[in-house]
C-alpha cells in the first residue's frame, strides 16, 4: 500500500531533534528484516527504471504490493508492471511496448535454467500504460492498478480535476477499467490508496477539497457506495475547557477489510489563550483517535486512542519529551490496526488490536540515510514488504509482523 510512503513525512522532525542528545521513553525490539532479492536500474525487463526517484522532488509512480508470497512492482517512470516470486524471477510482465524494449527472456540465468518451470510461464501482457501506480490484488490475483491518464483525457467538476482511473488485469491480459460508476465510468478524483476486501470487493479512496470520498465496488466492478468523509465530520472527542480551542485533522481513511466499514483516524490539538495578552501561547501534543465508521448507517462509532509516538531529547542537564501522532497505514483481517512513524534507523510500527486494545510496538530497521524512495505493502494477515531504493540497486524486502498479530 503506497499509503505507507507516508512514514518518511516526520523524519525531517526527527532528525532536527536528534541534533540533541536523543532518547526513546522505551527500549522496543525489532523485527528480524528479510532481503529477499533486489532489482537493477535500467530499461530491460526485470529492471526498474528510478529516474524521477532518484534525481526529481516530484511524484514517483513506483509501487509494490504482496499476496501469498508474489510481488507486483509498478514502475510508472517506465510504464509497467512487473509480477516477480520471491526469489526475485520476473514471471508477468505487464508493459507498454511502445516505450520498453522486447522483453529477451535470457534463460542462461543458472536459477531459471535449473527450473524449466518458472523458464515456460514467463509471459508479456501488452497495454498502453501512461502512468500506472499504487496497485492492490484478490484473491483471483487479479491486479488492480491505478492509472494517471494522459492530460488530454482528465476531466474536470464540482471544483475536482478527475485524472485517474483503476485498470483491472487477470494472469494473461487486460480485462476493463473502473471509473466513479463502476466499469467504463468517469475519472476518479487524486487516488490516495486502493484496497482489496476479504470479499474481493475493490475499495478507492480519494482525496477531494472537502476531505476522502471512498468509493467501493463489488468483484465484478458495479458500485456498492460512494461516502463522503469530509474533514468538519471529525466526530468531538474530549472536553473543552474554557479559553481553549480545540480542532481536529482528520489524517487517514482505509477500510475494514473484513466488514462494511471505514476506520477514519483525527489528530486531535489545542490552542490556548493567554487571558493577559489575548494571545495564543501554545499548541497542546496531539491525540490521535480512530473511528469506526459504518457504512451502511453513515454513523461514527466509539473512538479508539491511539498511544503517541514519545521521543526524549536531553540538551544538557534538561530534557523534554515529544510526543508525535503515528500514520495510520491499514488493517488486517483479524482486526489489527497499523500504524508508523519514520526513525533515522528505519521505522516504528505500532500494531493495536480493536477488540482487546492491546498494543503491540516494534521497529522495522534499516538504513534510512541510504534510502532515496520507498514504497510500502501490507498484506491482510500483517505481513509488512517494503521496496527500498538505494542508489545502485532497489532492494524487495519483508518484516513477518504477522507472527504478532496472528491471534
Amino acid at each position: 500500500m503506497v499509503g505507507m510512503n507516508r512514514i518518511f513525512c516526520a523524519l525531517a522532525i526527527l532528525s532536527s531533534l536528534c541534533v540533541f542528545s536523543c532518547k526513546k521513553s522505551a527500549s522496543v525490539a525489532s523485527v528480524k528484516r528479510q532481503e529477499l532479492f533486489s532489482l537493477k536500474y535500467g530499461s530491460f525487463e526485470g529492471q526498474l527504471n528510478m529516474a524521477g526517484g532518484l534525481n526529481a522532488t516530484g511524484a514517483v509512480n513506483t509501487a509494490i504490493a504482496m499476496r501469498d508470497g508474489f510481488f507486483y512492482v509498478s514502475n510508472g517512470e517506465s510504464q509497467k508492471i512487473l509480477e516477480l516470486n520471491s526469489y526475485g524471477d520476473l514471471l508477468t510482465l505487464y508493459h507498454n511496448p511502445e516505450t520498453n524494449p522486447t522483453p529477451l527472456f535470457d534463460n542462461s540465468d543458472s536459477r531459471q535454467a535449473a527450473s524449466s518451470k518458472n523458464v515456460s510461464t514467463r509471459k508479456t501482457v501488452d497495454y498502453p500504460f501512461n502512468a500506472p501506480s499504487l496497485l492492490a490484488l484478490d484473491s483471483s490475483k487479479y491486479i488492480y492498478v491505478a492509472e494517471t491518464l494522459p492530460k488530454e483525457r482528465q476531466e474536470s467538476g464540482d471544483n475536482k480535476i478527475l485524472l485517474q482511473v483503476v485498470l483491472r488485469f487477470n494472469s494473461n491480459s487486460f480485462v476493463d477499467y473502473i471509473g466513479q460508476q463502476g466499469v467504463g465510468g468517469t475519472p476518479f478524483p487524486f487516488i490516495r490508496n486502493i484496497y482489496v476486501t476479504q470479499d474481493d470487493c475493490l475499495v478507492v479512496v480519494c482525496v477531494v477539497n472537502e476531505g476522502f470520498e471512498v468509493f467501493r465496488y463489488n468483484p465484478q466492478g458495479f458500485p456498492l457506495s460512494d461516502t463522503l468523509i469530509k474533514y468538519s465530520d471529525a466526530p468531538e472527542y474530549g472536553e473543552t475547557k474554557m479559553g481553549v480551542t480545540k480542532y481536529a485533522e482528520i489524517e487517514n481513511v482505509i477500510p475494514d477489510p473484513a466488514s462494511d466499514r471505514l476506520f477514519v483516524k483525527a489528530d486531535y490539538y489545542e490552542t490556548s489563550i493567554d487571558v493577559s495578552s489575548k494571545v495564543q501561547n501554545g499548541i497542546s501534543d496531539p491525540v490521535s483517535v480512530v473511528f469506526p465508521y459504518d457504512l451502511k448507517k453513515g454513523t461514527f462509532g466509539t473512538g479508539i486512542e491511539i498511544p503517541p509516538y514519545e521521543e526524549t531529547i536531553s540538551d544538557g542537564f534538561s530534557k523534554q519529551v515529544y510526543k508525535l501522532p503515528y500514520d495510520m497505514i491499514g488493517a488486517t483481517k483479524n482486526g489489527w490496526l497499523f500504524f508508523t512513524i519514520a526513525l533515522e534507523s528505519g521505522c516504528m510500527v505500532q500494531m493495536l488490536n480493536l477488540e482487546s486494545g492491546r498494543v503491540v510496538r516494534r521497529q522495522l530497521n534499516f538504513d534510512a540515510a541510504s534510502v532515496v524512495y520507498s514504497s510500502y505493502s501490507l498484506s491482510d494477515t500483517g505481513i509488512v514488504s517494503a521496496l527500498l531504493a538505494e542508489r545502485d540497486k532497489a532492494k524487495v524486502v519483508w518484516w513477518r509482523t504477522d507472527t504478532l498479530v496472528d491471534q
